[in-house]
């Protein structure tokens, strides 16, 4: 085990450890209300990756509306739909139970994956001891079935201890939230806590369910060059090569993100000319960009200006770099980090059962658009746990789904009392 694995599990493991002496006993009512839910999670995660809901995919997407705004529905809510600003997704999806506490609280998910249509004659949904299989069944269609069974368990047992509850799925998660996030900020503002119900890694892998403190923000660099054309074979000194000086500038600067604390960049997808026998004249490459403070694409951007100015290789060509900033980096709070010292607790409650706090992923999530004000307390991956996400093979463990309604329900529970 590296020092930094060995690093990661003491401050996950040891703060558990220490509430295992103090452990509650379970609410017996709840808990057994979970595992009463579990075939019907089962079933829901099943009906959800058979609508093959992908980021373009509108019918799948319209379909997997229908199905969360029924399930709304069902429970009382008044629903909404909501037109995103741009991208392929049509609707996020809003439900509003009024109760009759203080406290209002938001609980999010997404409908889409990453998956295109028909992904199912390849990948089907599948059971295999304690996984489930399929696209998506993790992140994030356990997300959402936890907030919808958490839901029934508590309308079954009267629960109503809050102003208001909002439930939001938005359909562009996975390509940035770009038609929802502006959304989702401002209706986050308007509620006490925020629940974000992204997946938990499974335990297969990091040995511990968790919860999650901080999620990376992400940008995309551009860099073009331009240069000039000419016959390659001809007369190729005549020419400006901007591939060449693309190249260069690209290994100018793929290590920069190390002197710009809190940022990360990865060169991804280039494109340079159109024929084999001419000298390009323009040439693009991209990056990922993640960011983990606030400020890190402003400085990003401006190290990498600084940095391509200060020499080129072919002369006579123009370099340019540019930012499109996409969603804002996820920090929890003092206040998200109390909430999450008390879901310890309640998963504790399970027999001495760990809860893991993560304290940073590369992943980025709708928590950041949620978080950006800082006006909610914002606690993240309330989902199932599980792994393969975005990969073949995705799964969920099947023995992570009682806890998890067993924590969402208790959490909320508390949440109304406070």
């Amino acid at each position: 085990m590296s020092a930094t694995a060995l690093k990661w599990m003491l401050a996950v493991l040891l703060p558990c450890l220490a509430l295992l002496a103090r452990a509650a006993d379970p609410d017996a009512a709840l808990l057994s209300a979970a595992r009463a839910a579990q075939p019907a999670v089962i079933e829901s995660l099943k009906e959800m990756v058979s609508l093959e809901s992908g980021s373009a995919n509108l019918t799948g997407l319209a379909r997997m509306a229908d199905f969360v705004e029924r399930r709304l529905q069902a429970l009382g809510a008044q629903t909404e739909r909501i037109k995103v600003t741009r991208g392929p997704g049509a609707f996020m999806v809003k439900g509003t139970l009024t109760g009759i506490g203080r406290k209002r609280i938001m609980m999010m998910a997404h409908m889409d994956t990453v998956y295109p249509v028909d992904i199912l004659a390849s990948q089907p949904y599948k059971v295999d001891g304690n996984r489930l299989y399929g696209p998506g069944i993790a992140d994030d269609n356990g997300g959402i079935a936890v907030i919808l069974h958490s839901l029934e368990i508590l309308q079954a047992a009267g629960w109503r201890d809050y102003a208001q509850l909002t439930v939001l799925f938005n359909p562009d998660e996975e390509i940035g939230s770009i038609g929802s996030g502006e959304t989702i900020g401002p209706l986050a503002d308007q509620h006490d806590v925020v629940l974000s119900c992204e997946p938990t890694a499974a335990k297969d892998v990091v040995k511990v369910e968790g919860l999650l403190l901080g999620a990376a923000g992400t940008a995309q660099v551009t860099m073009e060059v331009l240069g000039r054309q000419s016959h390659a074979g001809v007369v190729p000194e005549l020419g400006r090569n901007a591939l060449v000086e693309m190249s260069y500038q690209i290994l100018q600067t793929r290590d920069i993100a190390k002197s710009v604390a809190g940022t990360q960049l990865n060169w991804t997808f280039s494109q340079a000319g159109s024929v084999r026998n001419q000298i390009p004249e323009k040439a693009t490459v991209s990056a990922d960009v993640r960011l983990f403070a606030r400020d890190g694409a402003e400085r990003l951007l401006a190290a990498l200006q600084a940095k391509v100015a200060e020499s080129r290789l072919v002369p006579d060509t123009k370099t340019t770099v540019t930012m499109v900033v996409g969603r804002p980096p996820y920090s929890a709070d003092d206040r998200a980090r109390e909430l999450a010292k008390k879901a310890q607790g309640i998963y504790a409650e399970l027999d001495g059962r760990p809860l893991g706090l993560a304290p940073m992923t590369g992943g980025a999530t709708d928590a950041g658009y949620a978080g950006r004000s800082g006006k909610a307390i914002v606690l993240e991956s309330f989902g199932l746990a599980g792994f393969g996400y975005h990969a073949r093979d995705e799964y969920i463990e099947i023995d992570s789904i009682v806890p998890r309604l067993y924590l969402m329900t208790r959490i909320l529970m508390e949440l109304g009392k406070n």
